[in-house]
């Protein structure tokens, strides 16, 4: 089963990009985006073969999750229940009969990490949101997660200890959650991997430079772990300041 999920920063504009192009080539049993920045409504895609569902923010413009899925879930559902966590559009979970699948965006600390302390209380609700969900059925997990996990998964570690998504407190609460029984899905493969990256700045040539972080990924619970295939960033993609990335596993 191949899975890829990108954050698209804006469905309109990156289907403008290419965005078209990658989604028929990747050939995706399931392919999931974050930052749609639309309500369903807004423009009409098609894309053949494909069933889709949408998690919008109430604010127009912002944020907003889809997934498109070339088999039938036995159900979809939005948001994780909370209803302050559950007005921006950045969860939907589509379950299938091997795992539930779960696309997210998860909040970034923003700028001076006015947002920190929420983001502290959102990655605690999550990871039981999670947990929750692992006593039914496997889980996997993948969209934007808004952290660099360890020094490795970022260009510049030490010019940017306090910046949002590479704070010691997102760190340690992206810790907990693999400890909590979650693979990072490309480092099962790439545990040494430098300069993997899959979002780079708009600022100061930072794609072409590969000034990047790995912020973008596919966690599954540990009893996934063999099925693993193979995971992939595909960094030469344009169309967003990040990349898509994709999970090959065998659900059989």
């Amino acid at each position: 089963m191949r899975l890829i999920s990108w954050n698209v920063n804006g469905l309109r504009a990156c289907m403008n990009k290419g965005f078209g192009d990658f989604f028929a080539a990747s050939c995706a049993d399931v392919f999931c985006i974050q930052e749609s920045k639309m309500q369903k409504e807004q423009a009409e895609f098609k894309f053949d073969g494909y069933r889709e569902y949408w998690n919008s923010a109430e604010k127009k413009g912002y944020s907003g999750v889809v997934i498109f899925s070339k088999k039938e879930p036995l159900s979809v559902q939005s948001d994780m229940g909370i209803a302050h966590h559950d007005k921006e559009g950045r969860i939907l979970t589509a379950e299938y009969e091997e795992f539930y699948l779960v696309n997210v965006y998860t909040p970034n600390s923003k700028r001076e990490l006015e947002r920190l302390t929420y983001r502290m209380e959102w990655e605690d609700d999550f990871r039981k949101f999670l947990k929750k969900l692992e006593s039914k059925k496997p889980v996997v997990v993948c969209g934007d997660l808004n952290v660099a996990h360890k020094e490795i998964d970022l260009k510049n570690p030490k010019t940017n200890r306090r910046n949002a998504g590479f704070t010691d407190e997102e760190r340690e609460k992206m810790t907990q959650l693999l400890e909590a029984g979650f693979v990072d899905t490309f480092r099962h493969f790439y545990p040494h991997l430098e300069g993997a990256y899959s979002w780079w700045s708009y600022m100061g040539n930072a794609r072409a430079n590969n000034t990047g972080w790995r912020i973008d990924y596919f966690l599954c619970s540990k009893i996934l772990e063999s099925k693993l295939k193979s995971a992939q960033i595909y960094s030469e993609i344009l169309g967003s300041d990040h990349c898509p990335v994709g999970l090959e596993i065998d659900v059989h």
